[in-house]
């Protein structure tokens, strides 16, 4: 798990090196979670592309994407994948647990994993407002596949400034008390094998 230094991003690293079942390694330059790009100038996007970077998927609502535009949004590389539905108000995260926004956006959440797997070869990077929670998410589900045990994935989550890894515990745990893990939860939200396939061949 290495912090990037690009510029004018607060929240910015690899998940290579994130330890796996088996004694393996998520591969470096593969998955980057950030926060938003609204920031963004000529030095941090050079970064960016000089790290091999060939898709960035924009986890925002539309609503935001469209008030705040990406710097990123006319590029060929750029997705906006909204990981959620758009709040209406009382959606707020529960302070112990994603389980709201797991069992409200299943369509969404497998949409962008969908999108990481369908990524050209390259790194993808991974991005929503902050960095912590649709990103999360996203991520969790990622090293999941890639065979990453749920305390390792905890663990990179809490890097990110207030994230307590209990938070992914707790929402696997519900996952696999309402959907029979989470391999079965993506299943059965429309992921196919073939995408379980692609992301974790790409991951390690």
């Amino acid at each position: 798990m290495a912090r990037l230094a690009w510029p004018d991003l607060r929240n910015a690293r690899d998940v290579g090196g994130v330890p796996t079942t088996g004694g393996g390694r998520v591969r470096e330059r593969a998955l980057i979670r950030t926060d938003n790009h609204r920031r963004l100038g000529a030095a941090g996007l050079a970064a960016l592309r000089a790290y091999g970077v060939s898709r960035v998927l924009d986890l925002r609502w539309r609503s935001e994407a469209q008030a705040d535009p990406s710097p990123l949004a006319a590029d060929p590389s750029y997705r906006l994948v909204p990981a959620c539905f758009d709040p209406t108000g009382d959606e707020d995260i529960p302070p112990d647990s994603y389980r709201l926004m797991v069992d409200a956006s299943r369509d969404r959440l497998a949409a962008a994993f969908t999108a990481i797997a369908q990524a050209p070869p390259g790194g993808v990077v991974v991005h929503c407002h902050g960095g912590r929670d649709r990103t999360g998410v996203l991520v969790a589900l990622a090293l999941h596949v890639a065979g990453v045990p749920v305390d390792a994935i905890a663990a990179d989550y809490a890097l990110t400034v207030n994230s307590p890894p209990s938070m992914i515990t707790n929402t696997w745990d519900h996952l696999h008390a309402r959907y029979g893990g989470v391999t079965a939860y993506l299943l059965g939200s429309g992921v196919t094998p073939a995408h379980l396939a692609a992301v974790r061949a790409r991951l390690t």
